[in-house]
């Protein structure tokens, strides 16, 4: 397994990374094709979640809909692919922090913040574009690969312009290693969490979804204000992003009200230009039912 992804990665994905981007996008349309049109790879769980999510639509629109997410899927598998060689000029002009200003007067005085953001547009270049535009120290929050070869290589791709990879088992660590220094945690929240009773469940997108509680239980055990990341793609491998507050004072909420936030505004951009969500995910693997 080892030598097959040293192989694959050395041999493969490498020379991948380091074509220019207009041979990497005429590879993203060969894939679209490969995807979309040959193995209709995770078809019936795109059209699937895309209906229950817009119950109004059209069967014409809603295959507009998913035409258009897999164009933009296979752009981002490019671009991830593009992740590992890519530099810090060319990733600072194609994914920019547009108000990097809000997050000044909490680096002043020393105030530690939480992002959170979903995954929509090319999350995976904020990773790797977000260290270097702002004057906190940017920590990301992220699962553990199973192929520990992989894992390193995303983990030091991700990290090489001044992100701090931790594992989702290593928050609470973490969290408390870096409690007087100003950081900026970045979380990840519109995964489909463990089954559990535990489970915080909300209406998302027309349906009962369990929602993922770790950015509200550390804003609030921390008092770190909380911030939703909006991703703009303005064309083809050029975004933008941007930070708007959440709650500058966490322990104030109500239980839940942070997270049915966030998940509100992330339902809020999807509806914009649902294409550009992570519709292949397996968002509703567990029903409301199974939790009573």
């Amino acid at each position: 397994m080892i030598i097959f992804s040293y192989l694959l990665y050395y041999l493969i994905i490498l020379p991948v990374s380091l074509l220019p981007f207009p041979v990497l996008y005429l590879l993203s349309d060969f894939l679209f094709i490969v995807f979309y049109m040959v193995i209709g790879y995770r078809k019936k769980v795109v059209y699937t979640n895309l209906k229950n999510s817009f119950p109004e639509k059209s069967e014409q629109e809603l295959r507009i809909i998913m035409r258009k997410f897999y164009h933009h899927f296979c752009d981002i598998v490019v671009e991830t692919l593009k992740s590992f060689t890519i530099s810090q000029g060319q990733i600072r002009k194609r994914m920019i922090l547009e108000n990097p200003e809000i997050l000044e007067p909490y680096f002043k005085r020393g105030q530690s913040v939480i992002l959170a953001g979903g995954h929509y547009n090319n999350w995976e270049w904020i990773a790797t574009g977000a260290g270097h535009q702002m004057k906190h120290q940017a920590i990301a929050v992220y699962k553990t690969l199973s192929n520990a070869f992989f894992d390193e290589k995303m983990r030091s791709t991700r990290s090489k312009f001044g992100l701090l990879m931790i594992s989702t088992r290593k928050v609470a660590e973490t969290m408390l290693k870096w409690k007087d220094q100003p950081t900026a945690t970045i979380f990840a929240f519109d995964q489909s969490p463990s089954r559990s009773a535990k489970n915080y469940w909300m209406k998302f997108l027309n349906q009962d979804t369990a929602m993922l509680f770790g950015t509200e239980k550390y804003a609030k055990e921390y008092n770190y204000p909380v911030f939703f990341g909006y991703i703009d793609k303005h064309k083809r491998g050029y975004y933008s992003f941007r930070f708007v507050l959440v709650t500058e004072n966490p322990v104030s909420t109500a239980y839940g009200e942070i997270t049915e936030k966030i998940n509100h505004l992330l339902e809020e951009e999807i509806k914009v230009a649902p294409e550009y969500w992570l519709w292949t995910h397996r968002r509703w693997k567990h029903k409301k039912i199974d939790a009573e």
